[in-house]
């Protein structure tokens, strides 16, 4: 949300700074991210003046240029080259000095003094559209006479300037999200510090011209539309907002459109009470009908879609037909156009649920839902509405043609609240005044209704959606008194805790510096995912998907069953923006409907686990002139997975390895200790990339991170001092049966040489005609090392031995000839 420093102190009178307002803001709960400033025209005309052509002769050297001395108030005249043809003395123009900086679309002149075919320049003479004012460069811009010589030109042409608060809102705030609102809060926190005033524009000058133009309104359901409010103005010109109307709102972001529905903008971000237009002439009946439609209506939005509406949509309608989603977004057919000459304007409040459903079944989100969905003010619908209709008049004319219509059955209760002062200064930790606390709540629009000793009854106004306990007021008596303003006392009491073992973060920050040691960038995707991405997966089964209630978009509307598909959106990204190299991590949460394991968390029938994912694509070695590129293969995933598992101490060489084939891995291994799966990983299937849009093969690793923590908690971490003797290696050539696996061979050697084996590796695997069938060959490689001595052929010619006759009585080995 963005907010605008000059617009908020329209309604507060303080002097502060852009910076100390933004920490104030901050302070009191509406944290401010980041600041910019806006400018009505890039560069603010910095450094350019109005001056006067004394004189101007053509250039001698040049037919097209011309020479002038010009008068810029600074005691001196200027030389200046200059070649537009429509230069001549006595004119009033804008001359950038030197250091000005002219914008030229995105390029930047910046003005010095030069010299130009032999004459000397110290200055430019500016045409429209070289000053942003417009977008006529067939000669220089010539002002009225009456210019004063010398003046800024920022001052003659009344250039904005502003500071933009980008805040961040949370939820709860809705009462936050305009410039008075913004302002209501400044001034609370400026009630027990010192005086600023608070006020909103007037609107008692509001009296209807007439009642010629009188449009009923019929509410038939008050619970979706508690208060509904309109009027009508007849005769206007629909047109082009003055400037000050349009540099207000784009300098929070948002394209002026015409003088009506700009106002209507205007009024909304002054106010946070949205508002909506409709063309008069178009409304059937003189009626407006707030009411459901039938399911399967079908209605043509703004933006030109049809959308087909459901018995939950509250539609604003005429006698005939829908004119407007209610409180979320307006009709092609009844909007304001060009040719509008009559408007009814409509302020109203409508319930948050319903507005939240209909947004997120549509798409739509607008500047209207947002603030409807979150709970807008039932009390400021009336007054939002005579200020617009008064802005309105004034800049579009026309007249007020009817009395405001104001349908209001139910009207929305404000909240009761009892607060104990004890129990207020307890949870704060300090003991504050009544006075003070009064003070802050009657700055925050509370009413005292009761004050005794003890404490206060309160009257919470409706719009503040997020008080309604005790325990809430004594949060705003905070945020405004400023939590910073509490003292922390001399003795603090704490109680001790034990984390477990093995410390979780500790584990996953050693892996991360591992991965990122290795040229590896951590990401971190939504939870959400998309529902389509599960459609006819076999390993990740669409209906064990556990699915949103209330989803924020259709494209996030189940939480992920894998780190998958989030990191092949990622690559995606990267790769559309020519980055097409990646090496990525990934640690997050997953969640299904899958019955739980040891070791899942069982969240009253869904079952969420933390995974570690690992992707990697393009090229593992970009070219360069020593060598060509090298592309990314499965065995680099592999290497730095095993590096994972070691680093977490687990010997992968002693876990049962599978080969795995299915719709997510063309081809891939997975690990398996004591039963269940520490990873697996391999190449992406094409046709799974394809859906992705993604051309270059794609490996990915898949660690269960839940599993890994529960098994190295019976690792144990020894210190072994570095061998003073050498290493020896040995190779077999074992030819056994097809369905022998290495582990075998490895669990063997280490069972049966436990004190000189060191480990043992795997280095070739053969299968052809140069053996019988149904048998293989591994080649592999034993180390041994003695710590006390140096080995000698005997020991190591013995230990060989009996390693092969363990291989032939378990496993049924020969030497290869």
């Amino acid at each position: 949300m963005k907010l605008s420093y000059n617009w908020i102190r329209e309604y507060i009178d303080t002097r502060v700074t852009p910076e100390e307002m933004a920490g104030i803001l901050t302070d009191i709960g509406l944290e401010v991210e980041s600041m910019e400033s806006y400018e009505s025209v890039k560069g603010g005309m910095e450094g350019m003046v109005i001056a006067e052509v004394k004189s101007c002769r053509k250039h001698p050297h040049a037919d097209k240029l011309s020479l002038a001395e010009v008068d810029a108030g600074r005691g001196r005249l200027y030389p200046v080259v200059c070649g537009a043809p429509n230069l001549a003395a006595g004119q009033k123009v804008v001359l950038a000095l030197p250091g000005a900086k002219v914008y030229r679309g995105e390029s930047v002149l910046e003005i010095s003094k030069t010299t130009i075919r032999g004459e000397t320049s110290e200055g430019m003479i500016c045409a429209e559209d070289e000053l942003g004012l417009g977008t006529d460069h067939t000669g220089i811009m010539v002002l009225d006479p009456g210019a004063k010589t010398g003046m800024p030109a920022r001052d003659y042409f009344g250039i904005v300037t502003d500071t933009v608060f980008e805040v961040g809102l949370t939820p709860n705030r809705i009462d936050g999200a305009s410039h008075y609102g913004a302002a209501r809060d400044l001034a609370a926190y400026f009630s027990i510090r010192e005086k600023a005033g608070l006020s909103l524009p007037p609107v008692d000058p509001f009296r209807p011209d007439s009642n010629k133009f009188h449009i009923d309104v019929r509410i038939e359901d008050p619970e979706a539309c508690p208060r509904y409010t309109g009027l009508t103005i007849s005769g206007i010109k629909v047109g082009d907002s003055p400037a000050w109307l349009q540099d207000r709102l784009r300098a929070i972001g948002q394209n002026p459109i015409n003088n009506v529905v700009d106002i209507t903008n205007y009024v909304l971000h002054e106010t946070g009470q949205p508002l909506h237009a409709f063309d008069a002439d178009k409304v059937a009946g003189n009626t407006v009908v707030v009411k459901k439609v039938k399911e399967g209506t079908r209605f043509v939005s703004l933006d030109g879609e049809e959308r087909i509406l459901s018995p939950e949509d509250l539609m604003i309608c005429n006698s005939a037909e829908p004119m407007c989603i209610g409180g979320v977004f307006g009709g092609i057919g009844s909007g304001v156009t060009g040719e509008t000459t009559s408007i009814f304007l409509e302020s109203a409040y409508f319930d948050p649920l319903s507005i939240r459903r209909t947004s997120k079944r549509h798409g739509l989100n607008t500047d209207a839902s947002f603030h409807f969905e979150r709970g807008a003010d039932p009390s400021m619908t009336l007054y939002a509405l005579k200020r617009a209709a008064l802005l309105i008049r004034e800049m579009a004319g026309g007249e007020i043609s009817s009395e405001i219509v104001d349908r209001y059955p139910t009207p929305v209760p404000d909240h009761t609240v009892e607060l104990s002062f004890a129990h207020a200064n307890r949870l704060i930790g300090e003991k504050l005044e009544p006075g003070t606390m009064v003070t802050i709540l009657e700055a925050l629009d509370v009413k005292i209704l009761e004050q005794t000793g003890a404490g206060l009854k309160l009257s919470v106004p409706a719009y503040r959606v997020d008080v309604t306990r005790e325990a809430d007021v004594i949060e705003e008596i905070l945020r405004i008194y400023g939590y910073n303003s509490v003292p922390l006392p001399a003795t603090m009491t704490s109680s001790l805790s034990y984390l477990e073992k093995p410390d979780r973060e500790k584990v996953k920050n050693e892996v991360a510096s591992l991965l990122t040691g290795n040229g590896y960038h951590e990401i971190m995707n939504n939870s959400l995912s998309n529902a389509s991405y599960y459609i006819d997966s076999k390993t990740f089964p669409q209906n064990l998907s556990v699915k949103l209630l209330n989803p924020l978009s259709n494209d996030l509307n189940v939480m992920r069953q894998t780190l998958l598909f989030g990191g092949l959106e990622v690559i995606l990204y990267n790769t559309n923006r020519q980055h097409p190299d990646l090496q990525l991590f990934e640690f997050g949460h997953v969640a299904s409907l899958k019955k739980p394991d040891a070791g899942k968390k069982d969240l009253g029938g869904y079952i969420q686990e933390e995974h570690l994912g690992i992707w990697i694509t393009g090229e593992k070695d970009p070219p360069g002139w020593m060598r060509p590129g090298e592309k990314t293969s499965f065995f680099v995933l592999k290497s730095i997975a095993d590096k994972v598992l070691v680093r977490l101490g687990f010997d992968h060489g002693k876990s049962e390895i599978n080969y795995i084939y299915n719709d997510i891995y063309a081809e891939g291994l997975s690990y398996v200790c004591k039963g269940r799966i520490l990873l697996e990983m391999g190449s992406i299937q094409a046709s799974l990339l394809k859906k992705f849009d993604l051309k270059s093969p794609v490996f990915y690793a898949d660690l269960r991170w839940e599993t890994m923590l529960a098994e190295i908690k019976e690792n144990k971490l020894s210190y072994t001092a570095v061998p003073r003797f050498p290493e020896v290696r040995r190779d077999l050539a074992l030819v056994l049966d097809r369905q022998v696996r290495y582990s075998s061979i490895a669990e063997i050697a280490h069972q049966t040489e436990k004190k000189l084996l060191k480990r043992v590796t795997l280095f070739d695997v053969y299968e052809g005609d140069q053996i019988e069938k149904g048998k293989k060959s591994y080649a592999v490689s034993f180390f041994l090392q003695d710590t006390e001595r140096t080995l000698t052929d005997k020991q190591i010619d013995q230990t060989m031995n009996r390693l092969l006759k363990a291989f032939e009585k378990e496993l049924g080995a020969r030497l290869r000839s």
